[in-house]
């Protein structure tokens, strides 16, 4: 994901957010309404994740440190992980107890036109926010369904605004249910129906997006694309015949590690070698540039193993030989 394009998707939101929260509080103050209350947080909550967000990337520009060689492309995955417990706990767990609250103690709603009036606004600011959201994760989606692209994006700030946004949307379509049945029927009980319902979305949505960024968090291999890429181009069946086993692991978004050991002519000189694997990584960065820190380890060329194939249980990475007893 270019960073460009993740920021404007989250500016984008961030601005919608802050604008919605402040109508909602106020529709909230006027109408008394529970859904509005829950809403107004859910923004609020929504826009401090957007500044979590944005604090990340920042934070990911620092340049490696001896103490952290690897740099803090990660600190993009901590902030977004950040953002799903704040939509669990100020989000979804506010609007459950309000909602509770709400049913447990109803009363009408007065002055109608403050929250339906508000709850339209904000659908046309939100759907303006996915709009925007949608338009730059299609710029790297590709083929991929969007259920593919949220489960494995490497970059975690759009699969973050697009599901806060369609939380937000429905969230909303919930809440003017919830406001229009309780001044339908006169009872404040659905108004709190609809709250309840919120936070149920918000905390599915929450445990969604904890649970994806916990595995970039514990580091993942690149995808199968860019795998055939580095294999392609590490392999030129001259001076680097075969590949006997390969490692990859993200860093960060956009900063991939390459750790391989790959085989040589058991008759080539060690500058021949040096010049073989220095030629390897510089195919490995044209094909895929992300791939920033590669390790290289040369071993003799067997005819024998290579009929073989790669070994996919060599170390690191491979099962652990259980000791004989």
């Amino acid at each position: 994901m270019s960073a460009s394009g993740g920021t404007k998707a989250i500016v984008a939101a961030l601005a919608a957010n802050l604008a919605i929260a402040v109508a909602k509080f106020v529709a909230f103050l006027f109408s008394g309404s529970s859904s509005m209350l829950a809403e107004s947080v859910h923004s609020l909550a929504d826009s401090g994740n957007q500044g979590l967000l944005l604090l990340g990337g920042k934070k990911a520009q620092r340049e490696a440190t001896p103490q952290h060689p690897f740099g803090y492309g990660r600190e993009r995955y901590i902030y977004a992980f950040l953002v799903s417990i704040v939509l669990f706990s100020v989000g979804g767990m506010f609007a459950i107890y309000e909602g509770y609250e709400k049913i447990k103690h109803p009363h009408e709603i007065t002055h109608w036109y403050w929250p339906v009036g508000v709850l339209v606004f904000a659908i046309i600011a939100e759907t303006f926010s996915f709009r925007t959201a949608i338009k730059e994760s299609n710029t790297i989606r590709g083929k991929q369904s969007w259920k593919e692209f949220v489960r494995h994006a490497k970059a975690p700030e759009l699969p973050v605004v697009l599901l806060e946004d369609l939380g937000a949307l429905v969230g909303l379509v919930l809440a003017l249910i919830g406001v229009g049945l309780a001044l339908g029927t006169g009872d404040g009980v659905w108004d709190g129906i609809g709250t309840l319902c919120i936070g149920i979305l918000l905390i599915a949505i929450a445990i969604v997006l904890a649970a994806e960024t916990k595995s970039l968090l514990l580091g993942e291999a690149a995808g199968v694309e860019d795998v055939r890429k580095i294999e392609a181009a590490l392999v030129d069946g001259d001076t680097v015949p075969a590949i006997i086993h390969m490692r990859t692991l993200h860093l960060g978004p956009e900063e991939l590690l390459v750790a391989a050991k790959i085989a040589v002519r058991h008759d080539e000189t060690a500058t021949e070698v040096a010049a073989a694997i220095d030629a390897a990584e510089s195919r490995i960065r044209e094909a895929v540039p992300i791939a920033r820190v590669i390790y290289l380890e040369p071993d003799i060329y067997s005819e024998t193993e290579a009929a073989k194939g790669a070994d996919p249980e060599a170390a690191p990475g491979g099962p652990v030989p259980t000791a004989e007893h």
